[in-house]
């Protein structure tokens, strides 16, 4: 029994050396990442001008053209991603300002998202090898019923989140290999062929989003011009009434739901192709930049 007790011991001591080592070195690589997604891209960068920063969900992703502001002189970057909440855009902000970007106009989109207030596990897991390396990044998560084991197991983490930060994606950057999602400024455009077009947001619900209120508030605080915007959705949604509720909550958000209303102009029912979304940031320039 004696020899038994001796040998797990041995072993978990093991285990768990091997664990911190494979921390160590995974953190080091994605620390000395910066063009495989918007995160990195943010996170090992340093100061930064732009005139404007985009962000949001894939509705802010797929909908904001940001090389049309570009053509008109506004050095212009759109970190919206797909799946993503307010808890990453918010995030977002609060590393951009630690390292001392320069941003006249944030484009916030907020519409569907301003009715949770979860983390979006896929997209936030991008954030996880810097926990133990930025307050911020640590102070965002305290609170997630998760974070214990994230933070104080080594490598947890990353095993966790296989397959956003695991061994392939490891991998993939000691490669450096590029991704897409840096294209274009950061706008990702959708084709012409059709996914659902039917939808029924009934059962959302705005709510008073304590991140909407960070990102607002960073905004204020750093002399940033905040442009809150609701972006279209097809026709044949139901619930669309929704949009009226966001805007009687807060009624500084500018409601373009129905800017775009054709069909044609959509990829799907939430999400505008090219076509369309060209259209729409030629409407946005428009209202907020030609004056």
């Amino acid at each position: 029994m004696k020899k038994f007790i001796v040998f797990a011991f041995k072993t978990l001591i093991v285990t768990v050396l091997i664990a911190v080592v494979l921390d160590f070195t995974y953190t080091a690589v994605y620390l000395n990442s910066s063009n495989r997604g918007k995160i990195d891209y943010i996170y090992n960068s340093k100061a930064r001008k732009y005139d404007v920063v985009i962000l949001g969900s894939s509705r802010a992703n797929n909908h904001f053209v940001a090389p049309m502001f570009e053509e008109k002189g506004l050095k212009t970057f759109n970190f919206g991603m797909s799946g993503s909440h307010l808890f990453e855009a918010s995030l977002m902000l609060k590393l951009m300002v630690e390292r001392k970007y320069v941003i006249k106009n944030l484009i916030l989109e907020t519409d569907l998202n301003l009715s949770n207030e979860h983390q979006a596990e896929g997209i936030a897991a991008k954030f996880l090898p810097y926990i133990h390396q930025s307050d911020i990044i640590r102070d965002h998560f305290s609170k997630e019923k998760n974070f214990k084991q994230l933070y104080y197991i080594p490598f947890y983490r990353y095993v966790a989140f296989d397959s956003k930060i695991g061994f392939r994606e490891m991998y993939e950057t000691v490669r450096m290999q590029p991704t897409k999602y840096l294209n274009n400024q950061g706008y990702y455009p959708l084709g012409n062929k059709k996914g659902n077009m039917k939808n029924d947001i009934r059962a959302l619900k705005p709510i008073p989003n304590k991140y909407y209120q960070e990102i607002k508030q960073i905004c204020a605080a750093n002399n940033i011009n905040f442009i809150a915007i609701m972006t279209p959705m097809c026709t044949n949604t139901k619930g669309l009434d929704y949009f009226d509720k966001v805007k009687k909550l807060y009624p500084e958000i500018h409601n373009y739901e129905n800017a775009v209303v054709e069909d044609k102009y959509f990829s799907s029912c939430g999400h505008m192709n090219d076509t369309g979304a060209r259209f729409f940031t030629a409407r946005i320039i428009k209202d907020f930049f030609n004056k």
